[in-house]
């Protein structure tokens, strides 16, 4: 890979001066919820709250800032589903050049209405972010518009990462950092601006486990593609790393690793109750590294917050789930007989101990019930796995069947 284009920390710091109008130096919030799981103090890096709501806007800007003016005059393309295509609208929108972007199906509707609100043109294309990156290659080679590749150019690695050295000023001795990665450009960044002035400090990936390319790559030594991928977090489903990133994260990065969809979902609700912060799936996945790998990392940990673009509906779906995950949420199958007041006993058992009721439905019919009895199908919310455990004795120690899920 001696052919691909290095990134180094003057191309970050040139970016840096580009960029210092532009994009929005982003807070770093301290988190005592997740200093103790890591065992130390960690850190967040609140890149949902960039313009455009993601850190897309900071490779996008310096990769379309240094287009000729007759590149500028043919236009852009770009494919993404949703971050990258807001922070090329935007980006397009500042410099007065017309841009279309390719979303696959089914990308989040508020990304599709924020990229068109920016003034660009959206088409759909495929059902993954690979998908719709080869309509926008031959859009590209058909009208001689510039593709503006989401991750895999040295400058938009170097545009991300300035996020970096901003982690870097803000919090000097930090020992690791956590960062959410789909192709590796966010990742490379950061590496090359920490890792050329701490290179002590440990640089950590993490993927979605049901979405990751990275660790097969790097396993086989080149960029390799995954067949399929199915993860609540689309920003970083990607499903083959760029040549550019990948030749720095194969350097530079201490390691990659996977997190549940259930460890996302912990992770996004517990960002949303303890920090106040609206961060979307494929944001939150550095902190479910914290949670489901606790003690492991050197702190002070940083955990990049790398994009808060999620749909509201989504975000109530994503509450229960990760309450689910968390324990916090039970559904069981409870037979009770089928006589006035079975059912209002049942409920004031579950009040007694201390379980709030969300929801209950009835089943009559089954092989497995007697004629005399009900099943009764109850979502109950408790305060945590240990209250959780506790409810589930008391009803068995009072002889009722019960059937979780």
């Amino acid at each position: 890979m001696s052919d691909v284009p290095g990134v180094t920390l003057e191309d970050v710091r040139r970016a840096h001066d580009v960029l210092s109008s532009v994009v929005t130096r982003t807070p770093m919030e301290a988190s005592r919820w997740l200093a103790e799981a890591a065992g130390g103090p960690v850190w967040l890096k609140a890149e949902n709250l960039q313009r455009t709501g993601s850190f897309k806007i900071r490779g996008a800007y310096l990769r379309m800032a240094r287009l000729s003016a007759e590149e500028r005059a043919a236009g852009v393309v770009a494919a993404s589903a949703g971050n990258h295509a807001q922070g090329v609208a935007l980006a397009a929108q500042l410099l007065g050049i017309h841009a279309r972007v390719y979303m696959p199906e089914g990308a989040p509707i508020p990304k599709e209405k924020a990229t068109r609100g920016y003034g660009a043109e959206v088409v759909f294309a495929g059902r993954y972010v690979d998908d719709a990156l080869i309509a926008a290659r031959e859009h590209a080679e058909r009208t001689g518009a510039v593709l503006i590749h989401p991750f895999d150019h040295p400058d938009i690695v170097a545009g991300q990462g300035t996020c970096g050295l901003e982690v870097l000023e803000q919090l000097p001795e930090a020992a690791s950092i956590l960062v959410p990665t789909g192709g590796g450009g966010l990742l490379a960044g950061i590496a090359v601006a920490v890792k050329a002035q701490r290179p002590d400090v440990r640089v950590v990936g993490v993927q979605a486990e049901t979405a990751a390319a990275f660790p097969g790559s790097l396993s086989a030594g080149a960029p390799t593609a995954v067949a399929e991928m199915a993860t609540m977090a689309d920003g970083i489903a990607v499903g083959c790393p760029g040549q550019v990133p990948f030749a720095v994260v194969r350097t530079q990065v201490d390691e990659v690793l996977t997190v549940s969809e259930e460890g996302i979902s912990r992770a996004l609700v517990g960002l949303m109750e303890r920090a106040k912060l609206v961060v979307e799936p494929a944001g939150a996945v550095a902190v479910a590294a914290l949670l489901e790998h606790p003690g492991v990392f050197p702190t002070p940990a940083v955990a990049v917050l790398s994009g808060g673009n999620i749909d509201p509906l989504l975000t109530g779906r994503m509450i229960r789930h990760g309450m689910a995950a968390a324990g916090r949420y039970l559904f069981l199958r409870v037979t009770v007989v089928d006589s006035p007041g079975g059912l209002a006993q049942l409920l004031a058992e579950l009040a007694a101990a201390g379980a709030n009721v969300l929801d209950v439905a009835h089943e009559r019919i089954s092989p497995t019930l007697h004629v005399d009895e009900v099943q009764v199908r109850i979502q109950v919310e408790t305060r945590g796995p240990v209250h959780a455990e506790a409810l589930l004795a008391r009803l068995r120690e009072q002889g009722r069947r019960v059937v979780v899920g």
